[in-house]
C-alpha cells in the first residue's frame, strides 16, 4: 500500500541504527513525501543515518536524550520551530537489555526505565502542546515482550507492558484533542539490537513464529505507515502485532511438520 503524506512533518525517536526499526520508518515516511526529523543520543551516527536517508527526501537529524526532560523541550521546540509543525510523533527510543532480574543493579532497571517508559511520557507531553491545537497521531513502539515476557529480559518486558498500557491511556485523554495514539508490537525482527539473541537462538524463535521467517524493519515501518494514515482514522488505543503469528497457537509449528511428514 502507497501513501502520501505529503506536507507533513513526522518525528521518530531512536532512529540512528541503519539496521534499526527506527531508521526504516524514516525510510518508508521520506518515500512516502514526508518532511522527517530523525532523533538519538548517538551524534555520529544519527549523522551517518542521515546521509544515507537524504537520498530519499527532506531529513534533519537531532541529537536528544529522550530520558531528559529539559533536552525533550528543547529539541522537540527546535524540531517544531525549523518546521512549524508535528503531524505524526514516533516514540521508537529503546534498549533491550539482557540480565537476570535479581543479576541486575538498579542503575541499569532505571536506566531501562527511562529510556523505555518514561520517554514516551515525556516526548508525548512535549509534542501535545505542538499538537493540541491541529491534531495528530502518536505512534509508541510496544514490543512482543508487553504480551508475554521473557526470562532474562524482565526489566525490558516490564517497561513494554508500560509503554502497553500507556498508550491505552493516553488515546483517551488526547481524544478530545484530535489526537490518535497508536502503537505496535514487533515479534522477533533482524535488526542491530536483536542480533546477539538472534545468533544464539535462531532455530528456537523461528519455531516458534507461524510464518517460519524473521522479520524485517520494513514490515514494522510499513505498520507504522498505516497506523498513521487516513486509512486508520478511525483507530485509537490500537496496536498492530508485526510478528509473523509468534505463538499465535500453542504448536505453531504443526502444520508445517504435517507439510513435511507428508512430503
Amino acid at each position: 500500500m502507497g501513501f502520501d503524506y505529503s506536507g507533513k512533518t513526522v518525528g521518530i525517536t531512536g532512529a540512528a541504527s541503519i539496521k534499526g526499526i527506527g531508521f526504516a520508518i524514516a525510510k518508508k515516511f521520506l518515500q512516502s513525501h514526508a518532511a522527517v526529523g530523525i532523533f538519538d543520543l548517538d551524534k555520529n551516527a544519527l549523522q551517518q543515518a542521515v546521509d544515507a536517508l537524504k537520498v530519499f527526501g527532506n531529513v534533519k537529524g537531532y541529537v536528544l536524550d529522550v530520558s531528559k526532560e529539559s533536552d525533550v523541550k528543547k529539541v522537540i521546540g527546535a524540531f517544531y520551530e525549523d518546521h512549524k509543525a508535528i503531524d505524526v510523533w514516533i516514540n521508537n527510543a529503546g534498549i533491550y537489555p539482557q540480565c537476570p532480574l535479581m543479576d541486575m543493579e538498579s542503575s541499569a532497571w532505571d536506566m531501562t526505565m527511562n529510556v523505555n517508559l518514561k520517554s514516551v511520557f515525556l516526548c508525548t507531553k512535549e509534542v501535545f502542546s505542538y499538537m493540541r491545537e491541529d491534531g495528530g497521531v502518536i505512534l509508541n513502539a510496544a514490543s512482543y515482550a508487553s504480551l508475554i515476557s521473557s526470562a532474562g529480559s524482565g526489566a525490558y518486558a516490564a517497561s513494554k507492558s508500560g509503554v502497553y498500557s500507556l498508550t491505552k491511556t493516553l488515546a483517551a485523554e488526547l481524544a478530545p484533542y484530535h489526537i490518535r495514539v497508536n502503537g505496535f508490537i514487533p515479534g522477533v525482527i533482524e535488526t542491530g539490537m536483536t542480533q546477539e539473541v538472534v545468533a544464539e537462538r535462531k532455530d528456537t524463535l523461528v519455531s516458534a513464529i507461524a510464518l517460519r521467517e524473521l522479520g524485517r524493519p520494513e514490515d514494522v515501518a510499513n505498520a507504522a505507515a498505516f497506523l498513521a494514515s487516513s486509512e486508520a482514522s478511525y483507530l485509537t488505543a490500537a496496536f498492530i502485532e508485526v510478528s509473523g503469528g509468534k505463538l499465535c497457537v500453542q504448536n505453531p509449528d504443526f502444520a508445517w511438520k504435517k507439510m513435511e511428514d507428508m512430503a
